[in-house]
């Protein structure tokens, strides 16, 4: 089998975080996912949905979309639509749920983080690249009130998290799918985990034939591999996070 990039089976795309992306945000980055790129910012408000009020606690919620020609052909734009697609709202929830399994957000006080990802170009990975990258700019964001003395130092943010995909192509396993490749796999697989390697999402689906236990097996440590590559560049990044010990 040969992938359309010349990639090893087991070799995550190249990736390039630009922080501080979008200079009015509380945290930015670009997330370049070869030929996928994500803006993700995070955006702090003095508010909580209604049910959270008079509770003392945060909450953390995030906004996706794709720009028109993020894409071969023009995507209308959701307001255009009349209403937001069910792929759309599916990413959004993943995204938020992503993170609040690892924010400790009864110390954010009644805030809430608004994650909005935006992809300026797709060719697959886009949910993943916008968790990834979203990380990063969460990051930035808490520690940023912070250092403003908005909220207690240290201890936010219990461990890394990213997101990559998994397939099986032409009988062969393999991470980080391309378009070309994700449109073309017999099971089709997004994987969320955090650095001490649990668990947050596993979203699959055979496209074209039932999958066994043992390439569930062989999908997972993959993805767990691509994981490690990915949460080794957010740390580059980011450095020391103060995380809470387990």
């Amino acid at each position: 089998m040969v992938r359309s990039d010349n990639r090893a089976f087991d070799k995550i795309r190249k990736v390039k975080i630009t922080r501080d992306y979008n200079k009015y945000a509380e945290g930015s980055c670009l997330i370049e996912l070869g030929n996928t790129r994500v803006v993700c910012t995070a955006s702090v408000e003095n508010r909580v949905p209604m049910w959270l009020r008079d509770t003392g606690k945060g909450w953390i919620t995030a906004e996706y979309g794709m720009l028109p020609r993020s894409c071969k052909t023009r995507i209308p734009r959701d307001e255009q639509r009349g209403k937001t697609p069910g792929r759309t709202q599916e990413i959004q929830r993943l995204i938020g749920r992503s993170f609040r399994s690892v924010v400790d957000i009864d110390k954010l006080g009644e805030r809430t983080i608004y994650l909005d990802c935006d992809v300026l170009q797709a060719d697959g990975g886009t949910r993943t690249a916008s968790i990834t990258g979203s990380f990063i700019a969460l990051a930035d964001a808490i520690k940023n009130m912070q250092k403003e003395a908005k909220i207690p130092s240290g201890g936010m943010i219990k461990d890394f998290v990213a997101a990559t995909s998994v397939g099986i192509f032409q009988g062969t396993p393999i991470l980080d799918l391309t378009y070309e490749e994700d449109v073309a796999v017999e099971v089709d697989m997004n994987v969320v985990m955090t650095a001490n390697g649990r668990f947050i999402e596993i979203q699959g689906t055979a496209e074209k034939k039932p999958f066994s236990k043992n390439q569930l097996d062989d999908l997972l440590d993959l993805a767990k591999k691509g994981i490690k590559d990915l949460i080794a560049i957010q740390k580059k990044e980011l450095g020391d996070l103060g995380l809470i010990s387990e």
